[in-house]
């Protein structure tokens, strides 16, 4: 582990030399600098982790010298030293940035333990700044995979919303479509990345803790609520919220939701005092929202406030040429995981890829290359390595084959959309989307059949 590095500014030469002495006995490296020039000069060619500021230089203030470092790195740790201490100096270095304020004399353990506080909080930072530039490379458009018009539009759409000033944004697509990963890049490549990213899954707990997740809530809102706890929008003030599912929230939270998106204020559980934050909310869904709507299940004022950027995410089925592009690339990254000497896929293996309709898309396939790699005995996965878990594979180039003496199509049609209901448990939605049709289309077939007419609608 390298030494910590701090730089000394300070006019009295027995102040400099008790604190590099007692700095190094710490195991630190010390430079020393006696003016403000001197200090600015040293600051410039070196990293530091502290920088123990004098406030009365020769040649300049401690807070002009505090000022100057602070415009050119936000992030510096600055422990300010006067004779002179005053609650308005005090206050004066607090708001440029200073990270403390100590008085002359010192007494060098009580100072000592604010220099170790100081370094710490730098530490903090650096490791901060350090996982930030790593989030930032991990969800940057060069991970975004795809190479269809689909997904090219789709990247264009995602890097205007992240360069934009929308506070809303509303991803659409079925589950397994990546909305997780479209939500992340669109933060990390955004004015807000350096801000707090929060994720939250409206499904995934109850009403009651999702109202107090979302919102906060004061002292003794609730049985348990020993003490105030901040929400997710406040924690992410100046970032982005993600609610997943959110086709899934609650009908009185929605009211709630619809009000912060308005007027960009709430309330925490319990409370009577508005709290103003700004955040982004990017909410998603695999829902119908329009049959949640028709249902009551989903209020038509939200639905319009959130849908104001909407996002739709193809599923891989309609991808031409991208399940071959991201089995590859899946291959690459768990044969590095499960250190396999596994180089790519065959080119049957690769022929039954597409042949396959991926109900769960990108999730599905990455899970499926993942359990090929991990259980395949040669160098390349074969089709038998590829275990489709639901559904079977077609033949590309023939789905349905004619009979020689012909066949009626209004039959086939019809026999389509009983399996289609069949399998779906008579959900309208999803017997839909097994056809490819809109929920409208497929109604209209079953009108036409006079299939459904003894069922509740789904």
């Amino acid at each position: 582990m390298s030494k910590t590095r701090i730089l000394i500014i300070e006019d009295e030469k027995l102040i400099r030399w008790s604190l590099r002495q007692r700095f190094q006995d710490e195991g630190h490296m010390v430079d020393e600098a006696e003016t403000a020039a001197e200090g600015l000069e040293k600051w410039a060619a070196a990293t530091y982790d502290l920088v123990m500021l004098d406030y009365k230089l020769p040649d300049k203030t401690g807070l002009e010298v505090l000022e100057l470092i602070r415009a050119q790195d936000q992030d510096v740790v600055v422990l300010m030293m006067t004779a002179y201490s005053s609650v308005e100096s005090a206050v004066q270095a607090m708001k440029l940035g200073a990270f403390d304020y100590v008085s002359k004399p010192f007494q060098m353990d009580t100072l000592m333990l604010t220099v170790n506080k100081a370094l710490a909080t730098t530490q903090l930072k650096r490791e901060l700044r350090d996982l930030r530039a790593r989030m930032k490379q991990e969800y940057g458009f060069s991970k975004l995979l795809g190479s269809c018009a689909a997904m090219q539009k789709l990247f264009q759409m995602i890097s205007d919303v992240a360069s934009s000033g929308a506070s809303t944004v509303f991803l659409r697509g079925e589950s397994g479509t990546g909305k997780d990963l479209v939500a992340k890049t669109i933060h990390y490549n955004s004015d807000r990345a350096n801000k707090p990213f929060m994720n939250i899954t409206c499904t995934a707990i109850t009403e009651t803790l999702l109202e107090s997740e979302l919102f906060g809530h004061e002292r003794g809102a609730f049985t348990d609520a020993r003490q105030m706890k901040k929400g997710l929008l406040e924690l992410a003030d100046g970032g982005t919220v993600f609610l997943d599912e959110v086709g899934d929230m609650p009908p009185q939270l929605q009211a709630k939701l619809l009000r912060f998106l308005e007027e960009k204020v709430f309330r925490r559980v319990g409370g009577v005092h508005d709290i103003e934050v700004d955040v982004r909310v990017i909410a998603a869904t695999n829902r119908d929202v329009n049959q949640l709507m028709e249902e009551g299940k989903f209020r038509e004022d939200l639905f319009y406030r959130l849908n104001i950027i909407p996002v739709d995410l193809p599923p891989l089925r309609q991808r031409d040429g991208d399940v071959e592009l991201l089995a590859e690339h899946y291959v690459q990254v768990y044969a590095k995981e499960f250190r396999k000497d596994v180089h790519g896929l065959t080119s049957a293996a690769l022929k039954k890829l597409p042949a396959y309709s991926w109900p769960g898309n990108v999730r599905e396939l990455r899970n499926v290359i993942e359990r090929a790699v991990l259980l395949c005995k040669q160098n390349e996965i074969g089709p038998d390595d590829l275990v489709l878990g639901r559904g079977e594979t077609r033949d590309s180039s023939v789905f349905v084959r004619l009979p020689a003496g012909g066949i009626c199509i209004d039959e086939i049609e019809e026999q389509l959309v009983k399996q289609a209901l069949a399998l779906s448990n008579d959900n309208q939605t999803q017997a839909a989307k097994l056809l490819h049709l809109s929920r409208d289309q497929l109604k209209y077939r079953m009108d036409k059949y006079g299939l459904g007419k003894d069922k509740a609608a789904s």
